[in-house]
């Protein structure tokens, strides 16, 4: 059974206060990724980063394992508290709809990693990652290989590349990044 894990573990620097708590439709970014993440696999976890954050939501709450090493941080937790896969959604990407997120945990099952590839480039925080990864990871940060794709090499990674996104929505809006109060300002709630 695939586990969500919503990443909210980032700083929000640029944002200025903390992203996953900002106003979106009838609550905030970080209940829309629960309720997203909760249509498409049923168990949601949240990602906090280095310190436990978000425990008012009735879920669990994973801290980062690791400190100190970024995003892949998250990757990691994640893997290391799964029994099966892990689809991750990142708290600042409210576009990605449900549909999509099923379809990643579907196509899990037959690749180690199933990562969007938008117009942008790979979503590493909106895909979906198989328990072969969690040994891919842990050797990537033994050697001090922190970029999110340092495991990919080591393991079978399937694309979703720009003509399948098209069938869930505009591939060059689905993953657009709430990271600044005027990207913010500028997001339209779905």
């Amino acid at each position: 059974m695939t586990t969500g894990f919503v990443v909210a573990g980032g700083s929000s620097r640029r944002m200025g206060r903390d992203k996953a708590l900002l106003p979106w439709q009838a609550a905030t970014l970080l209940d829309h990724a629960i309720s997203r993440l909760r249509e498409a696999c049923g168990s949601v976890r949240l990602l906090s980063g280095p310190e436990l954050r978000y425990v008012d939501r009735g879920l669990p709450v994973d801290a980062d394992i690791l400190r100190d090493v970024g995003a892949i941080a998250g990757v990691h937790t994640a893997l290391e508290r799964s029994d099966g896969p892990a689809l991750l959604l990142a708290v600042d990407l409210p576009h990605v709809p449900v549909a999509l997120l099923r379809r990643l945990a579907e196509l899990v099952r037959d690749f180690d990693a199933v990562v969007p590839i938008s117009p942008g480039g790979p979503e590493p925080l909106c895909a979906a990652y198989g328990p072969a990864c969690r040994e891919a990871v842990r050797r990537a940060l033994d050697r001090g290989a922190y970029k999110l794709t340092a495991f990919w090499p080591d393991v079978r990674v399937k694309g979703v590349g720009v003509a399948e996104l098209a069938t869930f929505g505009d591939p060059a809006t689905l993953f657009t990044n709430l990271n600044t109060p005027t990207d913010y300002d500028r997001a339209e709630p779905d």
